[in-house]
């Protein structure tokens, strides 16, 4: 039943339903908008994003009391945030702020319809090619496209999106090859610190560089041998003012379920850990300090200067774990073993993003098949 004065209401098939006036309509008709919710909280909630355009208020509603979508938006965002990592509420509000509201904004939730939206995809997609600097690429479309899909989820608004972007290309992923590795763990070992382990570690492990900032002596087992991900560390945009460029270090869980995992440790690793090994676990990995981390960007720009130390062509960090999820297939890893070991969700993203075959590999593919004769 609805609470005195409230047009809320629990449905026969268990949802909340929300009904709010509108207006009327040209016969004096009151028209009504619904909006729906798992919980009378979700479904009241809902409501809230009419409010700024009441008839009280027409300066918030050019049409008279037109919803506008940016107050959809702003609404979306605040219901939205107790449920999202601090990493993802910030680049969903970047998205809205940069690119959704300047030029949706000011639409009536009305007028936002599939051919609205279709035109407004393909002209970000035309800023976004190489005779328009700082144009979008086909991927932030797509993100972008992905929330506005979500918000009008949230409004209870069925829009029919067909998009046909062009399918994102793939970009060329840079693999030490094995004598460029060797070169590299020969710098790495000469005058090894706790830096240069972290980079021999990701080698042998595939950590993201977020989660080797993050390591700390104590998920490490020297006498079982394993290590364990459980946080991962990274910078972002502050979250108490949209406008400041004042950014923070975030220690948090990994990126996914999949991401917290335990590793088995190859014996290649084990000597120079215990060589390295703290009297107090209680301390960040790079550093041996339990007060002092390395943040990932500083940490990519050590990477940098190892590669460049070592004379070998340029890489970014994370060609450590395509380095070594390649390594792992050249030598016969069983592939479900190797997608745990990467915290992929599933064996496909292991095979499509980051296992890139050596032409040696496929040579000796090929000369299987001389076998048959």
């Amino acid at each position: 039943m609805a609470k005195r004065g409230e047009n809320i209401y629990k449905r026969k098939d268990g949802r909340w339903e929300a009904r709010v006036l509108k207006g009327y309509n040209e016969q004096g008709k009151a028209v009504y908008a619904y909006f729906y919710g798992r919980s009378y909280k979700e479904a009241k909630d809902k409501i809230f994003m009419f409010l700024p355009c009441s008839k009280d208020d027409p300066a918030g509603a050019p049409n008279g009391n037109a919803l506008l979508f940016e107050s959809v938006l702003d609404s979306w965002l605040n219901h939205s945030r107790i449920k999202l990592k601090d990493s993802s509420y910030v680049k969903y509000r970047n998205l809205i702020n940069n690119h959704i509201k300047p030029s949706l904004g000011k639409c009536p939730l009305t007028d936002i319809t599939g051919e609205l939206l279709n035109i407004y995809a393909a002209e970000k997609l035309k800023t976004g090619k190489r005779d328009a600097p700082g144009g979008l690429s086909e991927k932030t479309v797509k993100d972008i496209m992905t929330v506005i899909k979500s918000i009008l989820r949230f409004a209870n608004v069925d829009v029919n999106i067909k998009l046909s972007l062009p399918r994102e290309k793939t970009k060329e992923m840079r693999v030490l090859s094995k004598n460029e590795q060797a070169i590299l763990e020969g710098h790495l070992c000469s005058d090894m610190d706790e830096s240069k382990l972290g980079i021999f570690l990701c080698l042998y492990t595939g950590l993201r560089v977020g989660e080797v900032c993050a390591l700390k002596w104590s998920d490490i087992s020297i006498e079982d041998g394993t290590l364990t991900v459980s946080r991962t560390m990274q910078r972002i945009q502050a979250l108490d003012d949209i406008c400041s460029s004042k950014t923070k270090v975030l220690v948090t869980d990994p990126k996914s379920d999949c991401s917290t995992r335990t590793i088995p440790l190859p014996d290649c690793l084990m000597d120079k850990l215990t060589k390295f090994r703290p009297i107090s676990s209680n301390t960040y990995f790079l550093t041996g300090e339990a007060g002092r981390y390395i943040e990932p960007r500083t940490y990519q720009n050590h990477f940098k200067s190892y590669i460049a130390s070592s004379g070998i062509k340029d890489a970014n960090f994370h060609t450590t774990r395509h380095t070594f999820a390649t390594r792992c297939v050249e030598l016969g890893f069983e592939l479900k073993s190797l997608s745990e070991i990467l915290g992929h969700a599933n064996v496909n993203i292991t095979l499509n993003r980051y296992v890139h075959p050596s032409f040696d590999l496929k040579r000796d593919n090929m000369n299987k098949l001389s076998c048959l004769h």
